[in-house]
């Protein structure tokens, strides 16, 4: 765990606080929209670590909650080290570094109207826009969605015809995966200056659907009720909130995900889980939402590992789904970093996690491929559990015969 790591509990706000006018229905729409906004100084300065706070990390709080507030959610906790600031929010994750943001957002929020906001506050700090980038699978429930996002469509018009950043955003959107079935949109703008400093970034992202019944079981807050311990806990200064969301991260085995980092876990009622982890200068965030027939669960984390096989493997079992996606988006050169990569061409074997009392296989269904812009590289691949693909397609036989 990072010494100079820090944990900063906010006030408690209710997830729909922003949406008062939806009432809880049972389920939830878990994939999450993803920004990810690079700036530079005036002079194409980027120190890659500074031992004060600067850059973006010089937003004051009032600002970082007008940003939040036109995404339609709030900022819940947060954890700090020298490297970055992690902020759960009501609605999943924000990631500030000196010279990057990185909002994170599920549900019916709005991700897009922070653009405007974003750039001005950055222009005040005396940053140049350096790159975007703005991605999300496809929806569940796409008809629930509020402006800008309620298709594709609609949000690469809003980005590409808004008056108060148009021309600062010349970028193009893409489509990787088979539109009828998982698929991921990307859009990127790109206007970094390019000098004799390689990037080597790279970001992974694991969602899975369909999980385990048993382990959605452990996401639901009334199976950590205790009054006494509530009363105990309160003496010490903890929160019945804080209290579960430790009890929810023990009891899923959170903690052996992100070995060696620390973490702001927060339950939600009456289910649901959200965690962020930082170690010096990578993260990890991980979003559950348990609800039969709509369960979905995400990790995503920017550490550069030369491999992916094992974190896969481990996030897959503790889990169990149905089936997965696996989204990655890297630089050129942290591409060609990755030995263990399960979506390159030449990698066609299946993906087995061993469980108590055998495996589970999973069956690569579909990969996609493309570079964008300079050397921004994106891959996805589907991935299906080997009994449910043959059960899927007996179901395909019966309808088509």
């Amino acid at each position: 765990m990072s010494s100079l790591a820090t944990t900063s509990p906010t006030s408690p706000s209710s997830p729909s606080s922003f949406s008062p006018e939806r009432a809880y229905t049972g389920a939830f729409e878990g994939p999450e929209k993803t920004l990810e906004v690079c700036f530079r100084t005036s002079t194409g300065h980027t120190p890659q670590h500074c031992s004060l706070p600067t850059g973006l990390r010089l937003l004051p709080r009032p600002s970082l909650d007008e940003i939040c507030t036109l995404a339609h959610c709030n900022i819940l906790s947060a954890i700090s080290n020298t490297y970055l600031d992690a902020y759960v929010l009501s609605e999943s994750s924000l990631f500030i570094y000196p010279y990057m943001l990185i909002l994170k957002t599920c549900g019916t929020t709005t991700l897009l109207r922070i653009l405007k906001r974003l750039l001005e506050l950055a222009s005040e700090l005396g940053l140049v826009l350096d790159w975007v980038g703005y991605s999300r699978k496809n929806l569940m429930r796409p008809e629930e969605q509020l402006y800008p996002h309620t298709s594709w469509e609609q949000e690469m018009k809003y980005i590409q015809e808004h008056k108060d950043f148009t021309d600062r955003l010349c970028g193009s959107g893409y489509t990787l995966g088979p539109v009828t079935g998982d698929h991921w949109f990307v859009w990127v703008a790109d206007r970094t200056l390019r000098n004799e400093v390689v990037g080597t970034d790279r970001v992974i992202n694991i969602m899975m659907f369909d999980i385990d019944e048993d382990v959605a079981e452990k996401f639901y807050s009334e199976r950590y009720e205790d009054r006494e311990e509530d009363e105990k806990k309160e003496k010490e200064g903890m929160t019945r909130i804080q209290r579960i969301s430790g009890e929810m991260t023990r009891e899923a085995g959170i903690q052996q995900l992100v070995p060696g980092a620390t973490i702001d876990p927060r339950a939600f009622e009456p289910c649901g889980y959200s965690m962020n982890a930082i170690l010096y200068n990578s993260y990890a965030t991980m979003h559950v939402t348990p609800e039969k027939g709509s369960s979905y669960v995400s990790f995503e984390s920017n550490q550069k590992l030369r491999g992916y096989g094992s974190l896969i493997s481990n996030v897959v079992r503790s889990f169990k789904p149905k089936r997965f996606v696996i989204t990655l988006m890297a630089d050129e050169a942290g591409l060609a970093q990755i030995s263990d990569n399960p979506l390159s061409n030449t990698s066609l074997r299946p993906i087995t996690v061993p469980v108590p009392g055998g495996c589970m296989t999973y069956r690569r269904s579909a990969l996609a491929s493309i570079q964008v812009e300079d050397d921004t590289c994106c891959l996805m691949g589907n991935f299906v559990l080997e009994e449910e693909e043959i059960r899927n397609n007996v179901m395909r036989a019966n309808t088509y015969s």
